[in-house]
């Protein structure tokens, strides 16, 4: 019969190896989660990267006349607003160009939601590939899920600006952003959920 010494140092670093294993195993695991649950869209054109990447960066083309700052210079913030209804502060920290844009949102507030840590700390990415001779963008914004109060009026909204204005302003050279007077398609949002 043979018997095996072991020190209990190399025990208790077997078992601690063991637990850090299965602890990072289970952290990627509820990341992978997590990253499905963010609100995510995607559009193909034919266009180039780079005329993607420049037209992600000219939000004032695409989703709201109605925006203060400059939105396309890096560690630089900008102000979004719809009347009452929805302002925010938004900081662009990564601009890659022709393959992504990400901004941080750094102040947010709905008037239709009791939370109003929603929005805040989320990240807004524009990631950019080719795909044959087409060019990709997938939309994402993290910590946009199923469990925010506002979900449901921000995916529309986001479907109506990456989807639709977005994809004219790359396709054709016009998106259609709301105007400064405040009509357009956050009127239309805001009546369909009732946000006035």
């Amino acid at each position: 019969m043979k018997y095996i010494i072991t020190s209990p140092i190399v025990i208790i670093l077997a078992i601690t190896m063991a637990n850090s294993k299965q602890l990072s195993n289970h952290k990627s695991q509820n990341k992978n989660v997590m990253k499905n649950q963010d609100y995510s869209t995607s559009i193909t054109v034919d266009q180039s990267p780079e005329e993607v990447y420049n037209a992600i960066n000219n939000v004032r083309a695409w989703w709201s006349e109605e925006i203060e700052g400059p939105t396309d210079e890096l560690n630089k913030e900008w102000f979004y607003h719809y009347k009452d209804i929805h302002l925010c502060k938004v900081k662009v920290i990564e601009m890659i160009p022709g393959k992504k844009v990400v901004w941080e949102v750094i102040e947010n507030n709905f008037n239709f939601i009791e939370n109003q840590e929603e929005w805040i700390g989320n990240h807004i990415i524009f990631d950019i590939s080719k795909e044959g001779e087409k060019t990709k963008l997938t939309f994402t914004q993290e910590g946009l899920t199923k469990n925010y109060e506002c979900y449901k009026v921000c995916r529309d909204g986001w479907d109506n600006y990456v989807k639709s204005s977005l994809y004219k302003l790359i396709t054709t050279g016009k998106g259609d952003p709301n105007p400064k007077e405040g009509e357009g398609f956050n009127k239309q949002l805001a009546d369909k959920w009732s946000l006035n």
